[in-house]
């Protein structure tokens, strides 16, 4: 109630002080300085305000502003500029300058102008994402964004992108950013079932419908966002129509990918030699998983004339003797294929914009069985109804399918048959799959030809926004959006596969998940004669998700022929699911600046949560910051060296509750026992719930000189987070697994450095763009507790040490007396008992620094594009080495390094003796902990604009051809696939960093590609 009295005493205010602003009609044309011709789609802003508009075609423009208003002429590729407004025409020329992003910056429930922004934000523009071969427009931005890492983790399409704003800053909870497109919050979690690895949400949104992406990284950006702010927030901008000529652009590209990097397994001669050796090597002779069939009393040389297996149908057989030499390691890969369409027109006059694309994206994946498509269709349209009102609606639809690949703990993932032998062969004519399925593992191709599992999604991406203007300055804006996901599900195994033998199994999920948002503003803005600027905002925020979903699972098919659940002779299970929560949330916002060189910001956010019980329901979270713009003093006015110099500090609060929607409630589930329905406890609960907090100090330094051909920003920053949202593992005694509870801190220090350069500025132009972010990570505090992944995995949380700290027995090589694999004591001995080697800290998969470089070239209609991308100091598990690289422990096929294993006394090698089914050197420990630091080629393109007058004479403005290659080369020690993986086949996602089990690499590919405009 006190919430509700204050807004209106707020909105009354700003009413009642707005009745007497003035305003005058100013109109102008704004030019390039090279050429002296009208500049279209540049973005004229009154200073202070989110009023303004852009220029026509003809560079051309009208705009009624405040009296003694100052205008913001901005546009991407130019300098901006700051022009008092004395008369009621004003004509600029912009001088060029590509390093600098437009000037007009997307900021929550506005925009601003980048001089006047007090917090730590990045923005890319469109061209940043068009025109790139990803599935996600998270995936096109890497190597870009100062202080945001992003890890594709995985070559599959479609999969889920880890991003991480400034670094952890919860330990069970969601360490994802807050997505908002037109203004909107929307899903941007995997809602599916049918496999245990996310696929993207985000994927659904078209990148060549994208007009910029901010990120707000510091509180003082972030906390208008208030209780899911922690973890940053990411704003998408879709383009829209503009004044002037109506344009017609059309553009396609296609061409082919393969795997970045394939490993080196031994072939078939190489294979039998070192397993035969493991045999004769070990103390007996195994039985436990493949039977050997020799005399009474054999002797060591027999084996190699022993079939492993005993030869009946359906089992494994080794022919030692085989003359096979099957590449599996090679065959779970392919040349992948890769083309889009697309075709947008915009266009309007001073009433009506509109924007209206279409596009269809199909990606054919680097791994067998691996496919994705997507075609969308976009209209965006504005109209002016009157001087006060305006409307905006946003439309978008999108259908996706993605055909996907099992898991990478599934024998059914084609990555895994790099453990198959070479001496057994892919094939078999007599088999009705037409493919061996006697192979000690699961042959994956028969699951390739035999199956499917397929996601298709319906979404929209949909907004209504009304302005009105009762009074020059105020402004009020209601803006309601409705993020629509359908997701359906479909699973068949054949009878002829592993899982669906022998009459085949067929699963079908079908989610729907609703995410209404209303957002409900008031803005004045107000200049006071030369030297005040004063902007304020409040406003009303609600949002309510809800999640339906139904599934079945059936077995007993006629034939393969026959997919639906209906066909199945048996119905082994269903199940019914819903499932949502609600924000309601009140917001306020001041910025004030003083003679354009002093500035103050200031913003609260009070979040109302159904995720917490009533007596926690409520969280407020404030953030303030100050700027001052040191260039505009008058010490430094005709400096002929400093263009701009701004320090800026920000402290301020935000929140993360994303948790379970009822983790602070006991709940029950219902249970039938022999036709009778019961119920039975399911959650704990805990009502004392509250919100994780993270406190966030930032001070940054804005520069430019010489002309603003050297630019960039440096930022420092700590954060700390407390009440972290924690899932404890409780006794199975107790009948309950786990418990959320508000329990310990971590801490995040960094620093982020920006630095873009004009090097040649002539006929020739030459641009530099460098940026590159340090981040150390901390658990601080777990009131005794100790997070421990458990099996094979070594990533466990610990107070004192960086989040997902490799932890376990550390390897020390082999003893040259005997071929034992040794660790090392806590005295700092060697052992060849595993158990008695101590626990200690093996690695750490936090990087010390990411960053990108990007060289921009141009000349006479050519430009070339080089965006490199490095990460360095952090460390990779290869858990698939506990079975690839383990001198031939068991039948699986080994790397090639195992060749180098000890073999008589006094070797001197880092690889046990060989000794099937012996664990010398098996059991998890740093013996395949790598350094993944990299250096790619992220991005090169090289393009030609065809010269205008040539194109009009195929009736053409504009024509564009390009080469673009993706991941073209990376440079690392890292042995394992990719260095850019991150398995999620085992949970706990947010600590189990930098695990690779058989996880793909990612795609290189190369395109070539046209864009044309009529």
């Amino acid at each position: 109630m006190k919430q509700k009295v204050l807004l209106s005493l707020v909105l009354y205010l700003l009413l009642g002080a707005a009745a007497w602003a003035q305003t005058r009609s100013v109109s102008g044309r704004v030019t390039g300085a090279g050429d002296g011709a009208g500049l279209p789609g540049v973005t004229v802003l009154e200073r202070g305000t989110t009023n303004g508009t852009s220029t026509d075609a003809s560079g051309n423009f009208t705009l009624s502003v405040q009296d003694g208003a100052s205008l913001v002429i901005s546009s991407i590729g130019f300098v901006s500029q700051t022009v008092p407004v004395t008369g009621g025409t004003i004509n600029v020329r912009l001088q060029t300058n590509e390093t600098l992003l437009s000037e007009a910056v997307v900021v929550g429930y506005g925009t601003q102008a980048k001089r006047e922004l007090t917090g730590s934000v990045t923005q890319l523009s469109s061209k940043d994402v068009e025109n790139v071969p990803t599935v996600s427009f998270e995936q096109a931005i890497q190597g870009r964004t100062p202080g945001v890492q992003i890890n594709q983790g995985s070559g599959k399409l479609g999969a889920g992108v880890q991003i991480r704003v400034r670094g952890s800053s919860s330990v069970t909870a969601s360490n994802q950013p807050l997505y908002v497109i037109d203004g909107i919050p929307v899903t941007s979690q995997d809602v599916g079932s049918a496999n245990g690895e996310p696929i993207n949400p985000m994927a659904d949104l078209n990148p060549n419908d994208i007009e910029s992406i901010t990120i707000l990284k510091d509180a003082s950006a972030s906390a208008i966002y208030g209780s899911r702010a922690s973890n940053g927030v990411i704003l998408v901008t879709t383009k829209k129509g503009r004044q002037g000529e109506t344009r017609v652009n059309v553009g396609a590209y296609m061409g082919t990918s393969e795997a970045t990097h394939l490993r080196k397994f031994l072939n078939g001669a190489q294979y039998k030699e070192l397993l035969t050796e493991s045999i004769i090597n070990a103390s007996r002779i195994p039985d436990t998983y493949v039977n050997f069939y020799y005399g009474e009393d054999p002797s060591p040389t027999e084996f190699l004339d022993f079939e492993v297996g005993n030869g009946e149908p359906g089992s494994a057989v080794i022919d030692l003797n085989s003359t096979n030499d099957t590449p599996w390691g090679e065959m779970a890969f392919r040349k992948g294929k890769v083309q889009q369409y697309d075709a947008n027109v915009s266009g309007g006059d001073a009433k009506t914009r509109f924007y209206i694309s279409t596009t269809f994206n199909d990606q054919t994946g680097i791994i067998i069985g691996n496919r994705y498509r997507r075609g969308s269709i976009r209209t965006n349209f504005d109209h002016t109804i009157s001087d006060k009102l305006k409307l905006g609606v946003n439309l978008s639809f999108t259908r996706s399918v993605n055909d996907r690949v099992s898991d990478d703990n599934a024998f059914s993932n084609p990555v895994q048959m790099n453990a198959l032998p070479p001496l057994q062969s892919a094939y078999d004519a007599n088999d009705p799959s037409g493919f061996n399925r006697n192979t000690i593992y699961y042959n994956a191709l028969v699951q390739v030809a035999n199956a499917s599992n397929r996601a298709g999604t319906y979404r929209s991406f949909s907004t209504a926004t009304l302005g009105y203007e009762p009074i020059k300055g105020l402004i009020f804006r209601t803006e309601n959006g409705v993020d629509f996901l359908n997701l359906n599900e479909s699973i068949y195994y054949g009878r002829l596969t592993q899982d669906g033998a022998p009459t085949g199994y067929g699963y079908q999920n079908q989610v729907q998940g609703v995410n209404f948002t209303s957002n409900n503003t008031a803005t004045w803005l107000k200049t006071f004669g030369e030297d005040h600027s004063l902007d304020l905002l409040a406003g009303v925020s609600y949002q309510r998700y809800n999640e339906q979903s139904n599934s079945s699972q059936g077995q007993g098919f006629p034939n393969d022929q026959f997919q639906k659940i209906a066909s199945a002779a048996r119905i082994t299970g269903s199940s019914s699911f819903g499932t949502g929560y609600s924000f309601l949330s009140y917001l306020a916002r001041a910025n004030y600046s003083f003679r354009s060189k002093y500035i103050v910001s200031g913003s609260v956010r009070t979040d109302a949560s159904s995720r917490f019980s009533k007596n926690n329901r409520y969280g407020t979270f404030p953030a303030g910051s100050i700027g001052w713009i040191i260039t505009e003093e008058d010490f430094l006015k005709e400096n002929g060296v400093a263009n701009y110099l701004k320090l800026r500090a920000s402290y301020g609060l935000t929140g993360n509750a994303e948790i379970g929607n009822f983790s602070y409630q006991r709940l029950y589930s219902a249970i039938p026992y022999a036709d009778v329905a019961g119920i039975q406890p399911s959650g704990l609960g805990n009502p004392d719930l509250t919100w994780e907090n993270t406190a966030q100090a930032d001070l940054g330094l804005e520069f430019g000189f010489l002309d603003n051909r050297i630019s960039g920003e440096i930022d420092v920053y700590e954060k700390k987070t407390r009440d972290l949202l924690l899932n404890l593992q409780l006794p199975y005694t107790g009948g309950y697994s786990v418990v959320t509870r508000n329990l310990g801190k971590l801490q995040n220090r960094g620093l982020e450095i920006s630095l873009n350069t004009r090097n040649l500025d002539k006929a020739f132009k030459w641009s530099t763009n460098f940026n590159i972010s340090f981040n150390r990570n901390k658990i601080t505090d777990l009131q005794g507790q100790e997070i421990i992944s458990g099996g094979r995995n070594l990533g466990r949380i610990r107070v004192g040490e960086p989040m997902g700290v490799y932890w376990g027995k550390k390897y020390a090589g082999v003893d040259p007396a005997n071929g034992d694999a040794l660790y090392y004591t806590a005295e700092g001995t060697t052992t060849n008992v595993y158990n008695d080697a101590v626990d200690q800290k093996l690695g750490d998969p936090n990087p010390d620094f990411t960053g990108g470089l990007t060289n921009s070239f141009s000349f006479k209609g050519f430009d070339l594009s080089i965006l490199n991308q490095f990460v360095s100091g952090n460390d990779i598990y290869n858990i698939g080495g506990v079975f690839q690289s383990v001198n031939a422990d068991y039948y699986d096929n080994q790397t090639l390094d195992q060749l180098k294993r000890w073999q008589k006394p006094g070797d001197i090698t880092n690889v046990p003796q060989a000794r099937i089914y012996e664990s010398n050197g098996t059991s998890a420990s740093s013996r395949w902990i790598s350094g993944g630091s990299f250096f790619r080629f992220k991005n090169v393109t090289l393009g030609y604009n065809l010269p205008s007058e040539i194109a009009k004479r195929g009736f053409m403005k504009s024509a564009r051809v390009y080469i673009t290659g993706q991941n073209i080369a990376t440079i690392t020690n890292y042995d394992g696939y990719d260095p850019e993986v991150n398995t999620t086949t085992f949970g706990g996602a947010n600590y189990l960093l930098g695990h690779d089990f058989y996880t793909p690499p990612l795609a290189k590919t190369w395109l070539v590609g046209v864009n044309v405009g009529f």
